[in-house]
């Protein structure tokens, strides 16, 4: 089936033809004709299919029919990171050149100045992450009841950021005569109730198991301990035929620790994670798109939807918590038909989380052990070990034989009397010797009545206030002298 027999315009089919493409995808195929018709729709694909056009090019035919107004946009996409919505942007320009549509990309990250410009001016589609749209919104910058065609891509990466709140406040200010896509990687019983919730009588259609990896991505595990994981992917580095490569780690403090570490042992290499400037994740990406950097080191931030065509390798540093991660940090490689390599590294620790990585894309994974080292055997069902903090039992509480920790005493405070607290006092012996057979069999007296110590009592004293006055003075007081 050629672009052709889709049903698209003749500009469109032309843009396609200077892209480079010849024949639709899968997806294309089913999306392309059902969008065109004017039908919601739940997709369901893998990254790496070819998903974001199979609805930029249908909208494209859609939106050309007619104009925008200022502020009053036509079509919304919305994706869950800044990186997608820019590729997104991308693609809309290269598939539209032929067609005078105007677009504006909503992101956080930059002034927001140049982007209300864009509305201002009348944008056809607006393609946006969700905070940066309702930041929009709220300020009044938008006008939404012209919207005909919604978009909701990565639905299931939405939901993991927790921005599915800010897309369903979104639908609420939407008309609801609109038509409305969703494209998710897996579909959750939460995305199932969105689409209940959002779409109207859709067309679902489904392509590639999300369960499962390409076939041109071979794949490899490293056993290591934790300690061991630089050294080994160090090692690991020199050994690959390298022409670039995407390192995922699990925390942005990894990424950063071994982006510097790549730099010190002289490898071309880049951060990307959530908590870096907007212009410099741009940069860092564009660098790797022109070959200038060897090393993307990324969060997930970079597992989802970014088409780098010329990446040779990934490496895991650690194991994903999520078993879906897994795939869409793969899929970076081995795209468009080229073969690609993926190494995980695993530590004993994680053996739970890489067991249930196998048993959800169906496959064990070849191990390899790496040169000079010990294979380290690694138990798929045993739990992570949980540090537990000094002084604390399993149950989080204190341990009984944890020490009892007080308060400084601070210099010149009065210490409290041991009555204050239930206890009886201790007696001291002050004369330094011990107590003889006669006082220990003398019998002890209590006196009710008389509260001041005795001498051979404790030597702790009673406060001022509670000791009896002292005896009147001899000489009479002098009387005041009466006024006259």
């Amino acid at each position: 089936m050629s672009f052709a027999e889709l049903g698209l315009s003749d500009e469109l089919l032309r843009a396609i033809e200077d892209s480079g493409y010849t024949e639709p995808t899968p997806i294309q195929q089913k999306a392309i004709p059902s969008v065109l018709m004017g039908r919601d729709m739940l997709g369901c694909a893998q990254t790496g299919t070819g998903k974001t056009a199979s609805f930029t090019l249908p909208m494209i035919d859609i939106l050309a029919q007619s104009r925008a107004k200022a502020r009053m946009p036509r079509a919304i996409i919305l994706e869950p990171t800044r990186e997608l919505a820019a590729q997104v942007a991308d693609n809309f320009d290269r598939y539209g050149k032929h067609h005078k549509l105007a677009k504006a990309l909503l992101i956080g990250g930059i002034s927001l100045a140049p982007q209300e410009q864009q509305i201002e001016r009348g944008a056809d589609v607006l393609i946006a992450t969700p905070g940066r749209f309702l930041d929009c919104y709220e300020r009044g910058l938008l006008l939404l009841h012209d919207v005909k065609i919604l978009v909701i891509d990565e639905a299931d990466r939405m939901l993991d950021m927790g921005f599915i709140p800010d897309v369903e406040r979104i639908v609420r200010a939407l008309p609801k005569s609109r038509q409305t896509l969703l494209f998710s990687a897996t579909i959750l019983p939460e995305i199932r109730r969105l689409a209940d919730k959002f779409l109207n009588d859709p067309k679902e259609i489904s392509v590639s198991s999300p369960t499962t990896t390409a076939e041109t991505i071979e794949q490899f595990l490293i056993g290591v301990e934790e300690r061991d994981k630089d050294a080994a992917l160090m090692q690991l580095i020199e050994s690959e035929e390298i022409q670039s490569a995407i390192i995922f780690c699990n925390r942005k403090k990894q990424v950063d620790a071994l982006a510097h570490l790549l730099k010190r042992k002289g490898y071309n290499a880049g951060p990307i994670h959530g908590d870096l400037p907007q212009s410099r994740r741009m940069e860092t990406l564009e660098s790797l798109r022109k070959g200038e950097l060897l090393f993307l080191v990324a969060s997930d931030v970079a597992a989802r939807g970014l088409d780098i065509p010329d990446v040779s390798h990934v490496f895991n540093y650690g194991v994903p918590g999520n078993p879906e991660d897994y795939i869409h940090r793969i899929g970076r490689t081995g795209r468009a038909g080229r073969k690609g390599h993926a190494f995980m590294l695993v530590s004993p620790e994680e053996g739970e989380s890489l067991g249930d990585i196998q048993r959800m894309i169906g496959q064990d994974i070849p191990w390899k052990v790496l040169e000079g080292r010990k294979k380290i055997d690694i138990d798929l069902d045993a739990k992570p070990k949980r540090g537990r903090r000094s002084g604390a039992s399993s149950k989080g509480g204190p341990r009984k034989d944890a020490p009892r920790k007080t308060a400084p005493k601070k210099e010149g405070a009065r210490s409290p009397s041991p009555k204050a607290h239930g206890r009886r006092p201790e007696r001291k012996d002050t004369s330094g010797q011990k107590e003889t057979s006669e006082q220990k069999e003398a019998p002890k007296q209590k006196d009710a009545g008389d509260k001041t110590p005795k001498a051979d009592g404790p030597d702790w004293q009673i406060p001022a206030f509670l000791a009896e006055p002292p005896p009147a003075a001899s000489t009479p007081p002098r009387r005041p002298r009466r006024k006259t």
